[in-house]
C-alpha cells in the first residue's frame, strides 16, 4: 500500500509542474503582446497629432485633464517651437508648425461669428450671470465716481432697445444705426439723423488734412507722419476717419464733457478713447505722436502755467507738429487776442517754431534735441525737468510743470518713414526694462515671427479677414507684434494695443513702430463705452493678472466692451483656460477650447469665445 501510494503521488507532482510551466509561458506571452500593442499605439497616437496647429479640445468634462502617464515613451526631439533652442540659447529662428484646417473646421465649426450653438456641461444648463438694469446700457465707470472706476460692474451690461449689428467698414464711416448710440446731433455739426441712421458729411476730414499739407508739405501724411492725436471738443471726430486711407492712424481723445463723441467715433470704426484732462499724465509714453491736433477742442492750453501744453509736449515726438485751429489764431482783439499772445509766449519758451499760420490754423514744430532748452536764460520758465525724471512713468503720475527732456542719443525722433518703421528695430527698444539685458532684439524678432504665425492661423482657420471685424484690442500687447501681423495680413481693422501695468512699459516701442496704445491696469475698467470692440485678444494675460485681480471681473469688463457677435481669443495655461471657459458660459458666451501650436501636451490652450447677439 505504501509503494502504491508513493507512485501515485509522484505522477501527480509531475502533472502539476507541467501545468504551472504552461500557465507561466502563456502569461508571459500575453504580457509581451499587450506591451507591444501599447507601445505602437502610443507612437501612432503621437504621430497623428504631431504637426497639428490647432486641435479642438472642447469636452463636456469641466474638470482638469489628467497628467500624461510617466511611463509614456519620450517624445522625439523636434525643431524648436519657442524662442529658446535645444541648447538653451535665445534664438529668433524657430518654427511654429503646421495645422490641419479641415480637421479644425470639422471639430469646431466656429468659423461664423453668428453661431448660436451653446455647449452644456455635465450638470446641464449653465447658471447665467444676471443682466444689469436696462438704464445701464451705456454705463461707463470712467464717467462715474472713483469707487465705480475701481470696482467696475458685477452684472452683464445690456444692449439698448433696437440695437443692431454695426455697419461694416467703410460704410460705417459715413453712416451708423441711430438706435445703437442715440446721439442727438446739433446744427452744423457734420452729422444728421435720416430715418433710422445717423449720416455724416464727407467733406470736413479730407479738407482739413489737405489744408495742413499745403501749409506744411513736410508733414507728409502716411510717410513722415504716421501716428496722430486728435483732441476733440464740440466737433465730430471726422479728421481721423479719412486719414486712415492715407496710412495714418489717428487716435481721437476726449474728456467727460465730450465722451459721447468717443462712442460715436468707435461706432464708426475710428480709434478713440476717453481720458482725464486734469492733473495726471495721459496714458501715453513720451514722444508718442508725430502730430497733435486741436480743432476748436475747447482746451485752454496756457491755463495753470501751461501744464496741459507741457504734457502735450511730453508725448509729442521730437520734430513733430502741434496744430491749433481756433478763432484766437486770427482774431487779435479782446480776450481772443490775449489768448493768442499767451500761446505765442508759451510756445516760444518751449522752443517750438511757428512754421505756418493761415486763417484760423497755426502749426508749430517741436525741436529734435535739448540744445535750445540748454541755451535759454537759466531763469527761463518753464524749466527743464530734472534729469532723474522719467517721462515714461505714466500710471497715476502727476503732470509736471516742466519741459520733458529729449534723449541725448536722439532715440524716438530718429525714425524711418512709414511703412519701413513698422519692422525697423526702434532704438528705444534698449530702454525697455526687462529681466534680460542682452536679448531684447532677439525677443523682438521672435515675437514678430510668432505673432505672424498666430495671425496667419487666425486668418486661414477662423477667417477673421472675412468677418466684420473692425475695432480690435490686444489686451497684453508686448511689442505690438499682434497688431503688426494683423496689419500685414491686410485685415480691414485697427488695433488698440494695451500695455498692462503689471508688465514692462513697451509703449515707446509700440509707438515707434507706428502703432497706437495705452497703459492700463486691468484690475480697473477700461475708459470706453459698452459694445465698442469686435475682437479682444488676450495672450498670457490672466495667468499674470490673477495674482492681483479678480479674473471674473476682467471677463465681465470684456463682456461690457465687446460687441454682440464679437470674439475673444484667449491664450493661457490649461488651468486658467478651464476656469475662464466656465466664466464665459455663465456670461452666455459660446466657448470652444483648442490646443495651441505647441501641441496637445503643452500646458497652454486657446479659448475662442463668441458673445451672442
Amino acid at each position: 500500500m505504501k509503494g502504491k501510494c508513493t507512485s501515485s503521488s509522484s505522477s501527480h507532482t509531475i502533472t502539476t509542474q507541467a501545468f504551472i510551466k504552461t500557465v507561466a509561458f502563456l502569461s508571459l506571452l500575453c504580457f509581451s503582446l499587450f506591451f507591444l500593442s501599447k507601445h505602437f499605439s502610443a507612437d501612432s497616437a503621437y504621430t497623428e497629432h504631431e504637426q497639428l496647429y490647432f486641435f479642438n479640445s472642447t469636452s463636456t468634462n469641466t474638470s482638469l485633464p489628467p497628467a500624461p502617464s510617466p511611463s509614456r515613451a519620450r517624445r522625439p526631439l523636434v525643431e524648436s517651437t519657442g524662442i529658446i533652442n535645444e541648447l538653451g540659447v535665445m534664438t529668433s529662428n524657430f518654427m511654429v508648425g503646421e495645422f490641419d484646417e479641415g480637421l479644425l473646421v470639422e471639430n469646431a465649426e466656429v468659423g461664423d461669428i453668428g453661431e448660436k450653438v451653446k455647449r452644456e456641461n455635465d450638470e446641464g444648463e449653465v447658471n447665467k450671470l444676471r443682466v444689469c438694469d436696462v438704464n445701464m446700457s451705456d454705463y461707463v465707470p470712467f464717467l462715474d465716481n472713483v469707487e465705480a472706476v475701481s470696482k467696475g460692474v458685477d452684472c452683464l451690461v445690456p444692449r439698448p432697445k433696437g440695437y443692431r449689428l454695426p455697419m461694416p467698414w467703410p460704410k460705417s464711416r459715413d453712416e451708423v444705426w441711430f438706435d445703437n448710440i442715440r446721439y442727438k446731433a446739433r446744427d452744423n455739426e457734420g452729422v444728421s439723423k435720416k430715418d433710422d441712421k445717423l449720416v455724416f458729411s464727407s467733406g470736413v476730414g479730407p479738407k482739413s488734412d489737405q489744408n495742413l499739407e499745403q501749409m506744411v508739405p513736410e508733414i507728409a501724411f502716411g510717410h513722415r507722419t504716421r501716428v496722430v492725436l486728435d483732441v476733440i471738443g464740440s466737433s465730430i471726430p471726422d479728421f481721423g476717419a479719412y486719414l486712415m486711407e492715407r496710412n495714418v492712424t489717428t487716435l481721437s481723445v476726449a474728456g467727460k464733457d465730450q465722451a459721447k463723441h468717443v462712442q460715436l467715433a468707435l461706432e464708426r470704426g475710428v480709434p478713440a478713447m476717453m481720458t482725464a484732462f486734469g492733473t495726471r499724465r495721459f496714458p501715453f509714453p513720451s514722444q508718442a505722436f508725430d502730430l497733435i491736433r486741436c480743432s476748436r477742442c475747447g482746451i485752454n492750453w496756457t491755463l495753470n502755467d501751461g501744464i496741459l501744453l507741457l504734457e502735450a509736449n511730453r508725448f509729442l515726438r521730437g520734430g513733430g507738429y502741434f496744430v491749433w485751429e481756433a478763432d484766437a489764431v486770427y482774431k487779435y482783439e479782446g480776450e481772443l487776442g490775449e489768448k493768442w499772445r499767451e500761446m505765442e509766449d508759451l510756445s516760444r519758451n518751449l522752443c517750438w517754431e511757428l512754421v505756418s499760420k493761415e486763417g484760423y490754423i497755426a502749426v508749430w514744430l517741436k525741436p529734435l534735441n535739448n540744445s535750445c532748452y540748454i541755451d535759454r536764460d537759466p531763469n527761463a520758465q518753464p524749466s527743464l525737468c530734472d534729469r532723474d525724471d522719467n517721462p515714461d512713468d505714466l500710471w497715476h503720475v502727476k503732470a509736471k510743470k516742466c519741459i520733458a527732456r529729449l534723449p541725448e542719443d536722439g532715440y524716438g525722433a530718429n525714425l524711418t518713414n512709414w511703412p519701413a518703421r513698422l519692422h525697423s528695430v526702434p532704438g528705444r527698444l534698449l530702454s525697455i526694462k526687462t529681466d534680460s539685458d542682452v536679448s531684447r532684439k532677439q525677443l523682438y524678432r521672435a515675437d514678430s515671427i510668432y505673432c505672424n504665425a498666430i495671425v496667419d492661423g487666425y486668418v486661414s482657420v477662423f477667417k477673421i479677414n472675412e468677418a466684420k471685424i473692425r475695432n480690435v484690442m490686444d489686451m497684453r500687447a508686448g511689442y505690438g507684434g499682434f497688431a503688426a501681423a494683423l496689419l500685414e495680413s491686410r485685415a480691414n481693422s485697427w488695433v488698440m494695443n494695451v500695455v498692462p501695468l503689471s508688465g514692462p512699459n513697451t509703449l515707446p516701442v509700440i509707438y515707434d513702430r507706428g502703432l497706437i496704445g495705452v497703459m492700463h491696469d486691468w484690475c480697473e475698467p477700461f475708459g470706453t463705452y459698452p459694445r465698442t470692440y469686435d475682437l479682444l485678444n488676450a495672450a498670457g494675460l490672466f495667468s499674470v493678472e490673477q495674482k492681483r485681480c479678480n479674473v471674473r471681473n476682467i471677463m465681465l469688463e470684456m463682456d461690457r466692451i465687446l460687441r454682440p457677435d464679437g470674439r475673444a481669443y484667449i491664450r493661457d495655461t490649461t488651468a486658467v483656460i478651464y476656469e475662464l471657459r466656465e466664466i464665459a458660459e455663465t456670461m452666455g458666451w459660446i466657448a470652444h477650447m483648442f490646443d495651441t501650436e505647441e501641441g496637445p501636451y503643452s500646458d497652454w490652450k486657446l479659448l475662442i469665445c463668441t458673445k451672442q447677439m
